[in-house]
């Protein structure tokens, strides 16, 4: 079973938590576990794997969006790959018209505006999945926790758009 990462940092399981309060929960707990105080033996080890991946995992919007469904019991995006109505046609047009505009004499300009474009709607969905998750925590159904797997799964066709306008980007900038 897979540590929970809001439990491993000793965070409340909430969507809203901040950068600064990922690595102080992070931090607390690292100086405690890290080998050079605990020990050296592999107990100490695992407990640093574990944080460095609950920090990995709260730090970026989308996983911890994740993280926070699954603990509700929502589906995994295996479960249910169901996208918003509409949301695959126009998202196969959306592609054709930036290749083409990427392909044309004003390419770079055609990436730059695409890619504010892209980031702008990735902002979008963050608020929205946050909206989607404060209301699945407060009142949990399975109606709720379907509607934040939906935008969980447009979620990720956005970000391989966003990856694909700039393959040099490391990670996510959110």
């Amino acid at each position: 079973m897979r540590d929970d990462p809001f439990d491993t940092l000793g965070l409340p399981p909430t969507f809203a938590l901040d950068a600064p309060a990922i690595r102080a929960a992070y931090l607390a707990r690292a100086a405690l576990a890290h080998p050079d105080i605990a020990g050296s033996d592999n107990e100490s080890a695992r407990a640093m794997a574990r944080l460095n991946q609950a920090k990995f995992i709260l730090e970026d919007p989308e996983k911890r969006a994740e993280a926070l469904l699954l603990r509700l019991g929502g589906p995994t995006k295996e479960q249910d790959r169901s996208l918003p109505e509409g949301f695959l046609a126009e998202t196969l047009e959306l592609r054709e018209r930036i290749e083409e505009e990427m392909g044309s004499a004003r390419g770079d300009a055609a990436r730059a505006r695409w890619s504010a474009w892209a980031d702008a709607e990735r902002r979008a969905t963050i608020e929205r999945v946050a909206v989607l998750l404060a209301r699945a925590v407060a009142e949990p159904s399975p109606e709720a926790l379907r509607d934040v797997r939906t935008r969980l799964n447009a979620w990720r066709y956005l970000e391989r758009l966003i990856e694909q306008l700039d393959p040099a980007r490391e990670g996510p900038a959110r």
